[in-house]
């Protein structure tokens, strides 16, 4: 669709010439108006740029100014007038329109600022439009729940929206923290400025104080130029840090000085960066255990518990299943171009019966690979994994045999050793694995090692 521009002028030579230009030298529509009242009127027809002359009868060409700058703020305006005084431009500037000329009009120069005029204006179009769009997306509107328990989340989350005290959100893994997190952001006095997601799990302890903080060139080996962390990143906005329970004890020293004194250090760097920043984290694990077994630091637990909320796992409100089965049926088959209708009785049965251990994640993943395999137009049976179709419980460990055979005792901490040591044989060295398999924190395993000096490689190899 062609660009609309309105030209405001009462001299019908101007008005003429200007047309000329706009429509059929560069290619425009042209709406031209010879007063500025029925041009007001006709604003709801979303012009991409308006021409107004400053001298007009009636309203005169800065009252109009104000007028279209408080219906829609961003419209370009460029002023024209034969006046040609810097008074007149300045004031027309400071009312917030985009350009003036005098005339005589330089044609050239007109057309470029035309062209800039509304290449900035569908650009902050475009910019609002995807604002609102995420804005729309985490809305508490968006996440999807029948269950009281969830209700009391929203009730919590509605009270710290507009207020910058840390939040720490917890709850199983695939329970929506990050998604809770953005609804607060998104919803909050910070929605316009930058949410930052770091997951203190998956990147590697000896790079993740450069991830949060940035480095200085040279601070250490390939460092080949000065990075910015995600602490300046987020100036103004919100940082949320994911599996914060993860972090090993230096950093928790150095989050804490960020929480507490609003400033941080690059690595290898001397300069104070002051940072305005939200802080949200979530954490999959106890965090007051982990205190306990002095793993956590106690006074950062207590910075970052400032505002509770926990997330309850899908098993423990039942009747978001099959609330959120229609929705992912609904939305996946918009995904994959089918037209699945739901699930069968007995499919549907026993997606209810399932205790989703990996919760909403898990069960979206299900649902898109049962519409990708399946024939008929409702998913059945045979299209749920087999786990699923078991219909069984499955206990949480199946020992081979007793643990203890005879009246031998063996130490404890003998047996926290020769465990972390079997769990590494067992995954081959892999730790995100062997934290998994023994339900302990990765910073836990790393902890044990360096103290019964475990060697990874040894298990690697």
């Amino acid at each position: 669709m062609n660009k609309l521009i309105f030209i405001v002028d009462d001299e019908q030579a101007i008005s003429k010439l200007l047309s000329f230009w706009v429509k059929e030298k560069w290619l425009y529509e042209v709406e031209v108006f010879s007063n500025s009242e029925v041009m007001l009127k006709r604003l709801s027809a979303k012009p991409d740029l308006i021409l107004l002359d400053i001298m007009l009868p009636g309203l005169d060409g800065v009252e109009t100014l104000k007028r279209i700058k408080q219906i829609d703020e961003n419209l370009p305006v460029i002023m024209l007038s034969a006046q040609g005084s810097i008074e007149v431009a300045v004031k027309s500037l400071r009312f917030g329109a985009f350009d003036y000329f005098p005339k005589p009009i330089d044609q050239q120069r007109l057309e470029l600022a035309i062209k800039n005029a509304i290449k900035n204006y569908d650009l902050t179009r475009e910019i609002q439009s995807l604002k609102e769009n995420v804005q729309r997306e985490f809305s508490f509107d968006n996440i999807i729940t029948a269950d009281g328990k969830m209700q009391d989340v929203f009730r919590l989350v509605t009270k710290v929206l507009n207020n910058d005290i840390t939040v720490l959100i917890y709850g199983e893994s695939g329970t929506g923290k990050e998604l809770i997190a953005k609804a607060i952001h998104y919803n909050g006095n910070r929605k316009d400025n930058p949410f930052i997601v770091v997951n203190c799990a998956s990147i590697p302890r000896e790079l993740l104080e450069s991830e949060l903080f940035g480095h200085e060139k040279g601070s250490f080996t390939g460092a080949h130029q000065r990075k910015l962390g995600k602490f300046e990143l987020a100036n103004g906005g919100t940082i949320f840090l994911d599996e914060v329970g993860e972090l090993e004890m230096l950093l928790q020293a150095k989050l804490l000085r960020v929480i507490q004194q609003r400033e941080f250090e690059r690595v290898g760097g001397n300069e104070l960066i002051k940072t305005n920043v939200r802080i949200m984290s979530a954490t999959n694990i106890d965090l007051k255990q982990a205190v306990d077994n002095k793993e956590f630091r106690e006074d950062l637990y207590y910075r970052l518990n400032s505002f509770p909320i926990y997330i309850p796992p899908l098993r423990q409100r039942k009747g978001d299943i099959l609330v959120l089965t229609e929705h992912f049926v609904t939305e996946l088959n918009k995904k994959l171009g089918k037209d699945i209708k739901g699930f069968t009785k007995r499919a549907l049965k026993l997606i209810y019966e399932y205790d989703w251990p990996g919760n909403i994640r898990e069960m979206e993943n299900t649902i898109e690979r049962c519409i990708i395999i399946a024939e008929n137009n409702a998913i059945d049976v045979e299209d749920l994994p087999p786990h699923l179709r078991t219909a069984e419980k499955m206990a949480s460990v199946d020992y081979a045999g007793p643990l203890f055979t005879d009246d031998t005792i063996i130490p404890f901490e003998k047996l926290k050793e020769e465990s972390i040591r079997h769990a590494l044989k067992v995954t081959k060295g892999n730790i995100v694995e062997a934290a998994k398999r023994l339900q302990l924190g990765r910073a836990t395993i790393y902890r044990l090692m360096e103290k019964y000096t475990i060697e990874n490689r040894a298990y690697s190899e």
